[in-house]
């Protein structure tokens, strides 16, 4: 049941997009301009062609075993126990970071705009939709990221070109002051958030995507519109915010919205960005646990996922209450042990398969 999933290379497009833009949308742009200043938009840019050289690694990889998923490719490289206790960490890191985006979402709405109601059912009804999108299976989410990702669009489209005309071109001046490591290490973080963390495609690409060769070019475009969506964010963020007000947000993007004024009529369309936000949130912590459910019963050679989506969905709402006792420690443990984690399995991991691949060809 699990191997006869099939997608086709337009929904996959749209999953790569929403997955890429992500939580990254309301947090990237605070992130960078910390280091990066008014040079954060550039780091946006050359994270983005960073990010894709690791997209063009993962598609090397998908090559050599088209029709396996990242962690049947994992156990058949390093053998049955090395491979499989590699994957359960996959599988974990990857229930990990589901439960992580279901926090963003409960304290984003308990802040800003449902404060008397208490974080647990918020977490509770998000992570009811994801069991439920899981449990319908991959095409069925996949159809329903084709009609979101036009509202997206959509809403994206309005935002820019509402609050173009409070653009003030000076917040990025001078342009490349901070210098070039300064905005490396910028970039770097961004391709960690962006570009290595899609790692977890690699479960349904390309073994659940109907051609192949469509699918590597959409794996790549997807990565760039994503890329191109933050790009410009951040660069909103910094001419119409400033620098300081960009950095000192949690959620600058959010905040931008509130800055649209267009003849005092359209005003506080701030439940547009929310919209926005929720949305590629939705699908990324999908994703997310989706991976880690069909991992799980890779793992485990069972031959159906759903009988796992109920109790691994109660663990992912009780990690997302403990995982983090306040904002500020999540911020921090996302810049260190959060960014080595994404590093160790999105990037570090696959460099090994690559590894092991080359020393196993050669010695057949």
């Amino acid at each position: 049941m699990m191997q006869d999933v099939k997608i086709n290379s337009y929904q996959f497009l749209v999953l790569v997009i929403l997955f890429t833009i992500g939580t990254s949308i309301l947090t990237v742009p605070s992130a960078l301009a910390t280091d990066a200043k008014q040079d954060a938009w550039i780091a946006t840019i050359i994270g983005t062609g960073i990010g894709l050289l690791v997209i063009w690694l993962f598609i090397t990889i998908a090559n050599w075993f088209p029709h396996l998923t990242y962690v049947q490719i994992i156990e058949k490289l390093f053998g049955r126990w090395i491979g499989k206790a590699l994957s359960a960490f996959f599988v974990f890191i990857s229930l990990l970071y589901a439960s992580e985006l279901l926090y963003y979402f409960g304290i984003f709405l308990n802040i800003h705009m449902l404060p008397n109601t208490p974080m647990v059912v918020l977490n509770i009804l998000m992570a009811g939709i994801v069991v439920m999108g899981v449990r319908l299976g991959l095409e069925t989410f996949a159809r329903t990221a084709e009609i979101l990702v036009v509202v997206f669009f959509v809403f994206f489209f309005i935002l820019v070109v509402c609050i173009s005309p409070e653009i003030k071109f000076e917040n990025i001046q001078p342009v490349y002051e901070m210098g070039t490591k300064k905005i490396l290490q910028s970039s770097i973080f961004y391709v960690i958030v962006s570009s290595v963390n899609a790692v977890v495609l690699l479960m349904i690409f390309p073994s659940c995507v109907n051609k192949m060769k469509q699918g590597k070019k959409t794996f790549l475009i997807g990565n760039l519109i994503g890329g191109i969506v933050i790009i410009v964010i951040t660069f909103l963020c910094l001419t119409v915010l400033g620098v300081e007000k960009t950095a000192g947000e949690i959620y600058p993007s959010y905040e931008l919205t509130k800055k649209i004024n267009i003849g005092n009529f359209i005003q506080r369309i701030e439940g547009l960005m929310a919209s926005l936000w929720i949305i590629t949130l939705f699908f990324k912590t999908t994703l997310y646990f989706y991976v880690s459910v069909l991992g799980m019963a890779q793992i485990l050679n069972l031959k159906d996922y759903r009988p796992l989506t109920l109790p691994l969905g109660m663990i992912t709402v009780v990690l997302s209450l403990v995982i983090y006792p306040n904002i500020i420690y999540q911020k921090h443990f996302d810049e260190t042990t959060g960014n080595s984690l994404t590093l160790s399995i999105g990037l570090f991991l696959p460099l090994l398969l690559v590894f092991v691949y080359a020393i196993r060809k050669r010695t057949e």
